[in-house]
C-alpha cells in the first residue's frame, strides 16, 4: 500500500473514531441533562418539595412524588424517617402533609408498605384553632393515590396506635350535637377545591381522627371528602377511625369491596349534599352508632349489595339510614343481621326506594318517621321484632307491598301510614 492511501485511510478511521465520541458525548450530555432535570424538581435549588420549620408542614407541589422524594429532599428524621430497612419499607411522619394544587402525591408499595403518622403534637388545649392547625395530618388540594399500604396514627410515647376518647351525642330534633372533645389524632382531609381524585385501593386505613368539639372549619373526623368528586374507594380494611368514611358536597363516587368496622360513629357517612354515589358490596359491621347514614340532602345515593351487622345498640343506630331529606336515592339486595336497633331506618326523607333486602335478627326491619313518597317493598323479615314500624309515620304516605315476613310481625297498613 502506497504511502498516499495508508494516510486516506488513517484519516478516515480518526474521522469514525471522532464522529463516534462526538455521539457518545451528546448521548451523555442528553442523560445527564434529563437526570439533573428530575434531580432539580427534589433538589434545594428548584425545590417542589419544601418544609416550613414554623408550621411544620412539608408542602409537595411536584406534579408527581413519594415519600422517598420527601425523604431525600428534606433530610430530617425527625420530620418523616425510614423506620425499617430492606423490605419493610416503613415510615414514620412527624409533620403536617400538604399535597398542593396540581400535585400528586403516591403512597403505594413502590416505596411504602406502613405510613405511621405521629400523635404528638405538644398540645395542651383541644378548644382552640392554634391547637388544631398542629395536629398531625395530610392535607389534599391536589391528587393522592394510596394503593396496597397501610396508613395509621401512631404514639411515640406508647409504641402503638394512638388512642382518642371524645364523644357526640344526638340531643334532638333542632338542637345541636352534645360534643365532648377527644385527645387530638392524625386525619386525612380532601379540600372542597382539590384540583384531583383520592383514591385507596388494596390499602388499611386505621385509627385516624378524633372528636373536635363545638369548632367548626376543620374536618378532624378520620378520612374526610370536602372535595374531590370522582374518587374511588376499593378494597380497603377502613377501621378504628372516629368517623369512618365522610364526604359533603361530593359527586360522582365509588365505594366498593371495602371492609368497614369498629369505628367509634359510623361507618360511612356520606352528608350534606353528597350526590351520585355508588356504595356496594362491603362489609360493614361494629361502629358504633350507624354503618351507613346518609344525611342532610343526599341524592342519587345506591347502596346495594353489602352485608352489615352489629351497628349501634338497642336504644339508637342501624345497618343503613336515609336522614334529613336524602332523595331519589335506593338501597336493594343488601343483607342485613343482627342489628340491636334497626335494619334500615328513614327519617325525613322521601322519594326513594327500598326493595330487595333481607333483615334478620333484628330489632325492627324497617321504620320510617316523617317520611313520604318511599316505595318498600320485595324485602324479606326474619326473626325481627318488628317487620316495618310506621307508628312514628302518622299522615304521610308510604308505597309499601310485596314484603315477605318470617317470624318477624308486620307493618298494620299496606299503603300509606
Amino acid at each position: 500500500m502506497d504511502s498516499g492511501r495508508a494516510k486516506l485511510l488513517t484519516l478516515e478511521i480518526s474521522m469514525v473514531i471522532t464522529v463516534t465520541i462526538i455521539v457518545f458525548t451528546i448521548i451523555q450530555l442528553s442523560f445527564l441533562y434529563k437526570l439533573n432535570t428530575y434531580s432539580a424538581t427534589i433538589s434545594s435549588h428548584t425545590p417542589c418539595i419544601t418544609y416550613n420549620p414554623t408550621t411544620r408542614v412539608i408542602t409537595v407541589a411536584c406534579q408527581s412524588a413519594r415519600l422517598a422524594d420527601i425523604y431525600n429532599q428534606i433530610h430530617d428524621d425527625s420530620i418523616l424517617s425510614k423506620q425499617s430497612a430492606g423490605s419493610g419499607k416503613i415510615w414514620f411522619l412527624s409533620a403536617r402533609l400538604l399535597v398542593a394544587k396540581g400535585a400528586t402525591l403516591h403512597v403505594d408499595s413502590m416505596d411504602t408498605t406502613w405510613l405511621k403518622i405521629s400523635s404528638s403534637t405538644s398540645i395542651t388545649t383541644t378548644t382552640t384553632a392554634t391547637a388544631l392547625t398542629r395536629v398531625n395530618n395530610i392535607d389534599v388540594d391536589g391528587s393522592l393515590k394510596i394503593d396496597s399500604v397501610k396508613i395509621t396514627s401512631w404514639d411515640p410515647l406508647t409504641s402503638n396506635y394512638a388512642i382518642t376518647n371524645g364523644s357526640r351525642h344526638d340531643i334532638g330534633v333542632g338542637k345541636p350535637e352534645a360534643t365532648v372533645p377527644g385527645i387530638p389524632r392524625p386525619y386525612i382531609t380532601i379540600e372542597a377545591d382539590a384540583t384531583g381524585t383520592t383514591d385507596i385501593t388494596n390499602s388499611e386505613i386505621a385509627y385516624l381522627g378524633y372528636e373536635k368539639g363545638i369548632f367548626s372549619g376543620i374536618g378532624t373526623a378520620g378520612l374526610n371528602y370536602y372535595g374531590g368528586g370522582g374518587s374511588i374507594l376499593r378494597g380497603n380494611n377502613i377501621h378504628d377511625l372516629y368517623f369512618g368514611f365522610y364526604s359533603s358536597g361530593v359527586g360522582r363516587f365509588l365505594i366498593e369491596n371495602n371492609q368497614i368496622h369498629h369505628n367509634t360513629i359510623y361507618g360511612l357517612d356520606p352528608h350534606t349534599g353528597t350526590h351520585d354515589m355508588i356504595i356496594r358490596n362491603n362489609v360493614v359491621h361494629d361502629n358504633g352508632q350507624f354503618g351507613i347514614i346518609c344525611s342532610l340532602n343526599c341524592n342519587n345515593v345506591t347502596i346495594e349489595n353489602n352485608e352489615a351487622y352489629h351497628d349501634g345498640n338497642k336504644s339508637s343506630g342501624a345497618a343503613i339510614m336515609f336522614s334529613r331529606n336524602m332523595t331519589n336515592s335506593v338501597a336493594r339486595n343488601n343483607n342485613i343481621h343482627d342489628e340491636p336497633s334497626a335494619g334500615i331506618s328513614i327519617s325525613a326523607s322521601h322519594d326513594n326506594q327500598i326493595y330487595n333486602n333481607t333483615i334478620s335478627n333484628s330489632g325492627v326491619g324497617i321504620n320510617l318517621k316523617g317520611s313520604s313518597n318511599n316505595r318498600i317493598h320485595d324485602n324479606t323479615f326474619v326473626n325481627s321484632g318488628k317487620g316495618i314500624d310506621t307508628s312514628a309515620n302518622p299522615g304521610l304516605t308510604n308505597i309499601i307491598y310485596n314484603n315477605h315476613f318470617v317470624k318477624s310481625p308486620s307493618t298494620t297498613t299496606l299503603t300509606g301510614g
